[in-house]
């Protein structure tokens, strides 16, 4: 995954003046010594590979690490960070806002650590990463958090069903249409989707759509809270392709009361052809998969002729951290080097069926349902993330709101951006939010 793909996803910025820690960046180099305090969200792929790669740094070290979390831990942290008591390394989770804490200085600055020496090879630290992926942890221009593995957003089907069908993927939306009324003539639902919660559709259709017909600088204008972005021709647009995938009967009855896993259970079992969701599906669901059902990935179909870049892929990540107020950060360092060497990374690809944010990561024995995923990312020019998303929590939660109001058929699509748009405004005028800016 190393070629560079082109991105717009860290050119995030702070605010004008963000927190900074006064004390010394911790580099990760020199004598490791001492306790090691970890805490690290446990979702789909669970602590254990961290636990274990902390005691082979220890065996190496002497250090003593414990590794400890939960599914909430953002929840044990916040107290801790108010205290002044956090751990000296922490993946508090997508319920954390890390902005906020960048901004209170209460994380490090991790440039002159990137500029360190890796944990092992030649050159730089920063330069085992994917730069993609690394500046989404940049604001400001300092690097405040670091990226370990991603999640490829996009559309799954089983590719058994669709051979024995005659079926073949959608590139265009215009095949998809095609396509959704051969599926529903089948007696399947052509889409069922998360409806319990909106934010996959939102980055399943919503903003890829929005992107494919007015391009990058319409989805920036949006992310920025320009006035009258979310109002744009493009995500006009896309509002009315879903609507009108709504009204067509192509998602399948009773999607918008299902949560994540009841909805990717139905996919599974062959009741609905096709779904939106990030590459953690198969790991979270792998337990629950049906002899014989398979998955595979495509991007959103595009809508032809559109702005955008064909090959743009919306890709999230969930970073770690080292808080200015750790009582051993240059150890912490030490360690969080030695999690992302390419051994280790290549491990946790092959363990957890997951893409990692360390160049060459992609040469370990890919599960099958991540080669397209990883094809996809190497070779996309257009790499993005949905920046605001981190920023302004509240806002994206009106988003959702206004997005199931339409599918429940309480608002047109116009009604919905115009409800998107004032939400957006009022939050741009809001004096108590701080506001960031993509490039």
């Amino acid at each position: 995954m190393g070629c560079g793909p082109k991105t717009e996803g860290g050119e995030s910025g702070g605010p004008e003046n963000p927190g900074v820690s006064a004390k010394s960046a911790p580099t990760g180099e020199g004598e490791i010594k001492g306790d090691i305090e970890v805490q690290a969200f446990k979702g789909g792929y669970g602590i254990d590979f961290y636990q274990a790669a902390a005691k082979e740094f220890d065996e190496k070290n002497g250090t003593k690490t414990t590794v400890d979390g939960g599914p909430n831990v953002w929840e044990q942290l916040r107290p801790r960070f108010v205290a002044g008591d956090p751990p000296d390394l922490a993946f508090p989770g997508w319920d954390m806002d890390h902005w906020t804490l960048a901004d209170e200085g209460q994380v490090f600055s991790l440039d002159e650590a990137l500029k360190s020496k890796p944990f092992e090879g030649e050159g730089t630290w920063g330069e085992t990463f994917e730069p993609a992926l690394l500046k989404m942890g940049q604001g400001n221009g300092k690097q405040f958090v670091l990226p370990y593995y991603f999640n490829v957003m996009g559309w799954w089907y089983d590719p058994g069903v669709f051979k024995k069908n005659g079926w073949s993927a959608p590139k265009t939306y215009d095949e998809l249409l095609i396509l959704c009324e051969k599926i529903k003539a089948k007696g399947m639902a052509p889409i069922t989707f998360q409806g319990k919660y909106p934010y996959y559709m939102v980055t399943g259709m919503l903003m890829p759509w929005a992107r494919s017909i007015g391009g990058k600088d319409a989805v920036t204008a949006a992310q920025n809270l320009e006035p009258g972005a979310w109002k744009s021709e493009g995500f006009l647009k896309a509002a009315q392709m879903i609507d009108e995938l709504n009204k067509k009967g192509f998602f399948q009855q009773g999607a918008v009361a299902m949560d994540h896993t009841d909805s990717q259970q139905e996919f599974l079992q062959g009741k609905a052809a096709m779904i939106p969701c990030g590459t953690w599906l198969e790991s979270e669901m792998s337990k629950m998969m049906p002899p014989g059902a398979q998955m595979a990935y495509m991007l959103p179909p595009i809508v032809s002729g559109g702005a955008g870049d064909p090959t743009a892929v919306l890709i999230s990540v969930e970073p770690w951290m080292v808080p200015s107020g750790a009582k051993n950060p240059n150890a912490a360092v030490a360690l969080f080097k030695y999690m992302t060497s390419l051994p280790k990374a290549k491990q946790f690809v092959e363990q957890k069926g997951t893409l990692m944010a360390i160049k060459g990561s992609d040469q370990a024995k890919l599960p099958a349902s991540l080669i397209e995923p990883a094809r996809v990312f190497k070779e996309s020019q257009d790499v993005w993330a949905q920046m605001y998303r981190d920023w302004y929590r509240s806002f994206q939660k009106e988003i959702e709101n206004a997005l199931t109001a339409m599918l429940n058929g309480d608002l047109t699509p116009q009604q919905f951006c115009d409800r998107v748009e004032a939400e957006a405004q009022k939050t741009k005028n809001n004096p108590d939010v701080v506001k960031r800016k993509l490039e």
